[in-house]
């Protein structure tokens, strides 16, 4: 594919605003999946360069580069606008029927495998790893899925998951991967049929334990891995905010954060 050449545009006074805005949003999108700039900037075929300009701000880039960075990131491109869509206007018809189930939701290393797998032996249900889940079926790992087919085929994936668990499941206990609070149309439909509990941890201790477990991936030929790591976080906290309860496990017990759990997902069941 040719590359995208940039456009330079004068920028008027009076339209600094919007460039930081779109800017702003354009950042935040990327972060929430993880991606660097140099793979974004790959992926929409245009220059790192130039794409740093967008998301500072500091340049004034067409709609055919702002529709080139939107597909990339699996969007429209009006959701890089700031007049884009508002998620508070979807409202569900009735209350949801999230049962017994729970969902736990937050970056690599935050606990979900661990803690997930002994919270479904203390409340005596299954437990669900939805990545896992995928790898069996499609016979690959996520990262080579993602590579092949692209994000919009793996959230396809990942959302037939989630509706045969759903079926299949009126008691369960799900490991999901953090990363589907990039797509919305998934994350409410987690938000709708489970108890949605953010495990948290600090930015340190995410890297300290997918170290511990042998997993060298955010520090593999990354000097910014823990910038990287504060970028993606900071990115996702208002949409993990949107969880029905969220548990801090930074410098506690694996049995004192299953406890606390324990207690929190017994007060969700409460509230059906």
């Amino acid at each position: 594919m040719p590359r995208i050449a940039k456009t330079e545009k004068p920028v008027r006074a009076e339209n600094t605003a919007l460039l930081v805005e779109i800017g702003l949003r354009v950042r935040n999108e990327r972060a929430k999946r993880g991606a660097t700039r140099k793979m974004l900037a790959a992926q929409c075929q245009t220059s790192e360069r130039y794409l740093a300009q967008i998301e500072l701000g500091e340049a004034n880039p067409s709609v055919l580069v702002l529709d080139s960075i939107a597909r990339a990131l699996d969007l429209d491109p009006i959701e890089l606008m700031p007049a884009g869509r508002n998620r508070d206007t979807r409202q569900a018809l009735g209350a949801p029927h999230r049962a017994r189930r729970i969902a736990l939701i937050g970056l690599r290393g935050a606990g979900k495998s661990t803690l997930g797998a002994a919270l479904a032996r203390q409340l005596g249900a299954p437990f669900v790893e939805v990545d896992k889940m995928i790898e069996r079926e499609h016979g690959a790992p996520v990262a080579t899925l993602f590579e092949v087919y692209g994000q919009g085929t793996f959230r396809r994936y990942e959302r037939e998951c989630l509706e045969r668990i759903v079926a299949k499941h009126e008691s369960a206990v799900i490991a999901i991967a953090g990363g589907i609070v990039a797509d919305e149309r998934n994350f409410a439909q987690l938000l709708d049929q489970t108890h949605v509990v953010w495990l948290q941890a600090s930015p340190a201790e995410h890297m300290r334990r997918v170290m511990e477990q042998g997993d060298f991936r955010p520090m593999a030929h990354n000097r910014d891995a823990m910038n990287d790591l504060v970028a993606i976080l900071d990115a996702r906290a208002a949409e993990y905010g949107r969880s029905h309860a969220k548990v801090d496990t930074s410098g506690k017990s694996i049995e004192l954060c299953v406890n606390e759990l324990a207690e929190t997902a017994e007060g969700l069941f409460g509230k059906n």
